[in-house]
């Protein structure tokens, strides 16, 4: 007679899927210390109780790592995937002003790792814990024949919630307000299709260390935030400076107004070396040129802002020309 198949001889399985959910308890428990589920993580949906807020408003966010996931996978760099996964979506919530309350995974994968998820997690609970954000859930899906062998699908979406009143909303913008730029980490979690296409190319142009230099995750901004809320100050506006660089993340918040920038010399840590392989013109709408957060605030207190905004720096004005110009170069 001929045997049938079982679900784990088709390339799922799902006992070791409920195992990896006690492997990960610990990792899920340092992101409930400052804050806690209402109710138990495992269940089929996650819940938080609103009742500290007056007037909350919900804010949302999503996103992923893109095709930097090859090369820290490549380079053995895993937590940090985790980690950039984490910053993508919590300094969107964060511009907004609110608090990043929850945090849910999606990995689909040819088949279950469990080392490699457990890392995944790891770098995900490090972020999530500095920021006081809680590892509410997730989805772990074996997809065999759909995800390719070795690949890995990620996505993260975050929840959030702000009082109303302290929402920012960026509708009292003008000319003169002033733009505080806070540094990046590297190039942060974009352009990294470009990098990958010189890499294909040019396979020896980056060094062992200067890779691990530009593959550094993104850095999560929530000092920024707390320092300012600490000191009273509510920006304008606050952009997290992601895909398409200063000019098309700021434009997205200041309307018909427009900016002229001047950045500091790019340290780029061998990101120079494409001068010679790419336009240019083309970097300051791939790139955050060093800096991955800003925040636009009155001139009468940007010294106040500097100083409560964990170093930040002047780069630009406001002003009515509706389009945002940088000027900047490597150092």
């Amino acid at each position: 007679m001929e045997s049938k198949l079982t679900y784990k001889e088709a390339g799922v399985d799902t006992r070791e899927a409920a195992a990896l959910v006690g492997d990960i308890g610990k990792e899920v428990a340092r992101t409930q210390q400052a804050r806690k589920l209402f109710g138990a993580f495992g269940l089929f949906a996650a819940a938080y109780d609103l009742s500290d807020y007056k007037e909350p408003v919900l804010v949302t966010g999503c996103d992923g790592v893109g095709t930097k996931l090859e090369l820290l996978f490549e380079h053995d760099l895993v937590e940090w995937a985790g980690m950039d996964l984490v910053a993508m979506s919590v300094n969107d919530i964060l511009t907004t002003g609110g608090d990043p309350l929850l945090f849910l995974d999606y990995i689909g994968v040819d088949s279950l790792d469990k080392p490699k998820i457990t890392r995944l997690i790891k770098g995900m609970s490090d972020y999530l814990e500095a920021c006081k954000c809680i590892l509410a859930g997730g989805e772990t899906a074996e997809m065999p024949g759909l995800v390719g062998e070795g690949n890995l699908e990620l996505a993260g979406f975050c929840i959030g919630c702000v009082e109303k009143p302290e929402l920012i909303v960026p509708d009292s913008l003008e000319s003169g307000d002033v733009l505080i730029g806070y540094q990046s980490d590297g190039i942060h979690a974009n352009g990294w299709s470009l990098v990958r296409r010189v890499l294909q190319q040019n396979p020896d142009l980056f060094s062992a260390e200067e890779m691990k230099e530009i593959l550094k995750p993104t850095r999560l901004y929530h000092d920024v935030v707390w320092g300012l809320r600490d000191a009273g100050i509510k920006p304008k506006a606050m952009a997290h400076i992601t895909g398409g660089g200063l000019p098309e993340n700021l434009e997205r918040v200041i309307g018909d107004l427009g900016a002229d920038i001047k950045l500091p010399d790019w340290d780029a840590k061998g990101l120079e070396k494409l001068a010679d392989m790419v336009d240019l013109e083309d970097l300051p709408n791939t790139f955050n040129l060093g800096f991955g957060w800003v925040i636009i605030v009155p001139k009468a207190e940007v010294e106040a802002a500097c100083a409560a905004g964990c170093g930040g720096v002047v780069i630009g004005e406001l002003d009515s020309t509706g389009k945002v110009k940088v000027d900047w170069k490597f150092a």
